[in-house]
């Protein structure tokens, strides 16, 4: 558990540097966040959608696209605005504000839209594997994508700025896909420019409209973005803050219009390539069979598979990291990132695998749609508490936006409701027809849709008729109290754990600093082997043998330069047998290399492990 205090994505929170720089650099240094958000509105959720919408209905839902774009422009802008005043993401903002069940049910619902949004991907990635490797049946690939969730989480263990390069890189391999196939479809410029005109033809390309709104402004994304915002280390003055903001704000725009070229492009190549000639394609592996002869070219259906991989890839991570966002913030729990990940893969897994199963490779297409319709559903609980927050004064001072982007966002945010409530009774309506038991329905998903609207409509009106208590937070100077003076106590002994590594140096360093030549010091070193973990203290092999040589010649240096020093060799897991070790101990000095990358990603830092089962102060180094 964590306190209220905590850091949003603690591990990289104001892990960027950007003071000291100026002008272009500056900018480059901010640079990334918007990008690991623009890859959620180019997922394969998105190419069902607009698949779909492009052959049914060619170039008359351009407008959406574009609509859409501009609304989640204004939105992410808000984010940032949140995360780089207030250094609250939105998940903590809401915690700050609401009641706990309130917060309860922002709560499932942000899980279930992470669940839907990785539903897409799985079948995605899984559809991308099967048309670049036709032998691996799509219900392959969906076990497969297990597997990308251990490949990314090497990453994740990298540091942000590795992991923003290698998104920015499969964006680069989607835009030019793209770009390509476009140059080979040869589209109508014409036809296009009248797709820009609103319009529907009929109540399913409503549906499918709601289907792209939910694929493009995704609501899990807006609690990401607040939090990412904060990886950026800058001065806390109301210069920098500006700054901050307008860097962040060309960033989001950059990559959100790169999302936009990548979502009109397929709706685009659909529509000349299957309405133009009459055929209706609604799955994604129709649409990449049939490229080839309607095109006339063997490279337009593989660099489509390709983007589709790079696509899947490359948005698997945004439903981690939001996820890790939300449940931190609304719950204040954190879980290894490897367990986070593997739940919310095994979670959009399961109904992937039964649907395949059950009725046929032929459905994924319209799990796709739906995935993307559950998204659109969750926007306005999302999208009404973050426009009530950067539009208090109180919380956001100067920085609270202007009445322009106040009325702005509640049009957007009432269109999108409007376009749900529409599409919802007419979902009811049908199924109401058509089931053979109505009462079922009726006695459940209805009443289940008055109890969302009606928590819907009290987020929206609760400024208006009832005055909250805030949760007073000062970001930049807390209550000052008096300071009650404590005579420092020495430290007797102080245990060091050592690996063999550089940064034993530093850890030796920090703990003579501190306790000088009056204090004892003990040096730690745990073997992690096979044979140390069987036999223990009976353990007789060359590493213990090495180990120990090296453990005395510690223990030497230290002796002689007056300093009384011992060493202890454990056997097993760091992680148990530290805390045992440390415990007539008055405190800890750890060098924070420790680990291999491959062992921290799946059993987490034996920092973070050994902090949490030791009651003596603990220095990292």
């Amino acid at each position: 558990m964590t306190n209220n205090n905590h850091k949003s994505l603690d591990e990289v929170h104001a892990s960027v540097n950007t003071s000291n720089r100026g002008g272009f650099k500056k900018l480059l240094a901010f640079i990334g966040p918007a990008y690991m958000i623009s890859v959620g509105y180019m997922d394969p959720g998105n190419w069902a959608t607009d698949i779909e919408g492009g052959s049914k209905y060619g170039y008359s839902l351009i407008w959406v696209l574009v609509m859409s774009n501009l609304i989640a422009l204004l939105l992410q802008s808000h984010c940032i605005r949140l995360g780089v005043v207030s250094g609250r993401d939105l998940a903590q903002a809401s915690k700050d504000h609401y009641t706990k069940f309130i917060n309860i049910f922002l709560y499932i619902l942000a899980e279930i839209a992470i669940a839907a949004c990785d539903l897409a991907e799985v079948v995605g990635m899984a559809i991308g594997i099967h048309l670049l490797f036709p032998s691996v049946s799509i219900l392959g690939g969906v076990c497969i994508t297990v597997l990308d969730s251990f490949v990314l989480l090497f990453l994740l263990n990298s540091g942000i700025r590795k992991l923003e390069a290698f998104i920015i890189s499969l964006v680069a391999i989607i835009g030019v896909s793209f770009l390509v196939q476009l140059i080979i479809a040869k589209p109508d410029v014409v036809e296009i420019s009248k797709g820009l005109i609103p319009g529907f033809t009929n109540e399913n390309a409503l549906y499918i409209a709601i289907g792209i709104i939910g694929a493009t402004v995704m609501p899990h994304n807006l609690y990401l973005h607040s939090s990412l915002v904060q990886t950026r280390q800058f001065d806390r003055t109301q210069i920098e803050i500006k700054k901050a903001i307008k860097f962040n704000i060309i960033d989001s725009a950059i990559a959100l219009n790169l999302a936009l070229f990548v979502n009109a492009a397929i709706l685009i190549i659909a529509a000349t390539t299957f309405f133009n000639t009459g055929v209706e394609v609604t799955e994604i592996q129709d649409a990449h069979k049939m490229m080839a002869p309607m095109l006339g070219s063997w490279l337009a259906p593989l660099l489509f598979a390709i983007a589709l991989i790079a696509a899947g890839q490359s948005s698997t991570i945004t439903g981690t990291l939001a996820g890790q966002v939300i449940m931190e913030g609304y719950l204040n729990l954190r879980l290894q990132p490897w367990i986070r990940r593997l739940a919310t893969r095994l979670i959009a897994i399961v109904p992937a695998f039964l649907t395949i199963y059950y009725l046929g490779e032929e459905k994924t297409g319209d799990l796709l749609v739906l995935s993307q319709v559950i998204l659109s559903l969750q926007l306005g609980f999302a999208i009404i508490p973050l426009i009530h927050f950067v539009s208090n004064k109180t919380k956001m001072g100067e920085f609270a936006i202007p009445m322009w982007q106040k009325i702005a966002s509640w049009i957007a945010v009432s269109v999108i409701v409007f376009l749900n409530c529409q599409m919802l009774f007419q979902k009811v309506k049908d199924w109401l027809n058509d089931s053979g038991n109505p009462l079922i329905i009726a006695c459940t998903v209805v009443p289940f849709m008055i109890f969302c609207l009606a928590i819907l409509l009290y987020i929206t009106f609760e400024p208006l008729f009832k005055k909250k208590k805030q949760v007073v937070r000062k970001q930049f100077h807390g209550n000052v109290s008096k300071i009650n003076f404590e005579t420092p106590k020495p430290y007797a002994t102080i245990s060091i754990t050592v690996d063999f590594s550089s940064s034993d140096s530093k850890a030796i360093n920090k703990a003579i600093q501190l306790g000088g030549t009056q204090a004892k010091y003990n040096l730690i070193h745990v073997l992690e082997t096979a044979n140390a973990t069987v036999y223990g203290e009976d353990t007789n092999d060359v590493e213990r043998a090495e180990d120990t040589q090296l453990l005395m010649s510690y223990k030497q240096q230290l002796n002689e330069k007056g300093f009384e020093c011992d060493y202890t060799l454990g056997f097993g897991s760091p992680k148990v047998i530290i805390p045992k070790l440390v415990q007539q101990s008055d405190l800890l000095v750890m060098g924070t290399h420790g680990h291999t990358t491959f062992k921290d990603i799946l059993f987490g830092t034996t920092v973070e492990s050994v902090r949490h089962k030791i009651s003596i102060p603990l220095v990292l180094v």
